[in-house]
């Protein structure tokens, strides 16, 4: 139920943001916009291991990304043989509209279970999380 839940509001949330002008997105590239949401700045590998993928498909996500003018790859300061990928303008666009349609989603998530029921879910969701953050054998 939570995959079947979870690609509900995937969908929702990129139709939201292809209705906002960002149509040439795919719903694969969100395994690199989300984490860039959070961190702007991270190393293939840092990617790959967020989305549960290799950094060989997680590269293929960042160059297509980057030839869309989403994310940019820059040198990394710490160890000048690595690369950062970070969000560009269209990029931060881009995330901007994703926010606001889960800013929407919610309140309709809310406004359907009731203020209780959505707290409830949103507390046992942060276990579910914060489980698997510390569970080695859940990953």
């Amino acid at each position: 139920m939570l995959h079947t839940a979870y690609n509900s509001l995937a969908r929702g949330i990129f139709g939201s943001v292809a209705a906002a002008g960002f149509s040439d997105m795919r719903p694969s590239h969100g395994n690199v916009m989300e984490p860039l949401s959070y961190v702007d700045g991270l190393r293939l590998g840092e990617l790959a291991e967020r989305a549960g993928m290799t950094a060989q498909s997680i590269g293929e996500l960042v160059d297509d990304l980057e030839s869309l003018g989403y994310v940019e790859r820059r040198q990394d300061p710490i160890d000048r043989r690595a690369k950062r990928v970070h969000l560009t303008r269209k990029g931060r666009a881009s995330r901007s509209a994703a926010a606001k349609a889960v800013t929407r989603m919610e309140g309709e998530l809310r406004e359907l279970l009731g203020s209780a029921t959505y707290r409830q879910l949103r507390e046992v969701l942060h276990r579910i999380v914060a489980a698997n953050a510390t569970n080695p054998k859940a990953q």
